[in-house]
């Protein structure tokens, strides 16, 4: 199964000005990603695709491959659909799988990659999986509705009084891994295809970057991630 990582990484944010080239301890956001790729058994190839010369820059420092996509496509308001498309159309070369992998949830493993590859090749019926996190404390058991007048409406009906330990599981995509077959990718133009599985990661590493907060959290996190993933 020949397998493309595509990390896309824009040189613009509004919540964290240059984001993906910040300092997240001692490496650029964008090269946890990178890296993740590169130590992993089951990639073929590795493309950063962005708008901004000094991402591109660093995808060489760190003996990347990169693609300079079109302005257009590098908006706020941009698909990441049409980023990968245009990627995909530039390359001579057919792959069996698309992997996303968004430089913004930074703590994944190289063990992660490949055990989401392997789903794929034992499960021929599904078209993609995506890495969830289990919630608990934010089940939407816990949510509400307002009226006009603030009024609480429970989100899941007879939901807001039972005990976490009753509560159906819930799961929350968590932004590290979207793998798909590429012609699946193709047909639905999306990643989250409807013949999907998940792939269940640790919620104690959710962070989703997209502002600063964000940011202290990730680096907050980082050392104990550091700790426990050493090896992978």
């Amino acid at each position: 199964m020949k397998v493309l990582v595509i990390i896309p990484a824009r040189g613009g944010s509004k919540g964290v000005p240059k984001k993906n080239i910040k300092l997240l301890g001692d490496k650029p956001l964008v090269a946890y990603a990178i890296d993740c790729a590169k130590n992993a058994k089951k990639v073929a190839r590795i493309i950063v695709s962005t708008d901004s010369q000094e991402i591109a820059t660093i995808a060489k420092l760190y003996n990347c491959d990169y693609n300079i996509r079109p302005q257009e496509l590098a908006e706020d308001t941009s698909n990441v659909v049409t980023a990968v498309e245009y990627v995909y159309n530039q390359l001579n070369e057919d792959f069996d799988v698309l992997l996303l992998l968004q430089p913004t949830s930074p703590f994944r493993t190289s063990n992660d990659l490949d055990e989401i590859i392997s789903l794929l090749e034992e499960n021929n019926a599904i078209d993609g999986v995506i890495s969830v996190v289990p919630m608990d404390d934010m089940h939407p058991a816990r949510m509400y509705n307002l009226s006009n007048e603030n009024q609480l409406a429970s989100y899941v009906e007879d939901g807001e009084t039972k005990r976490r330990q009753d509560l159906k599981p819930i799961y929350y995509r968590n932004g590290c891994f979207y793998a798909v077959r590429t012609k699946a990718f193709f047909q639905e133009k999306s990643f989250m295809v409807k013949n999907k599985m998940a792939y269940i990661m640790k919620p104690e590493w959710l962070v989703n970057i997209d502002t600063p907060r964000d940011f202290r959290i990730a680096e907050l996190l980082l050392e104990e991630w550091k700790n426990e993933n050493i090896n992978n």
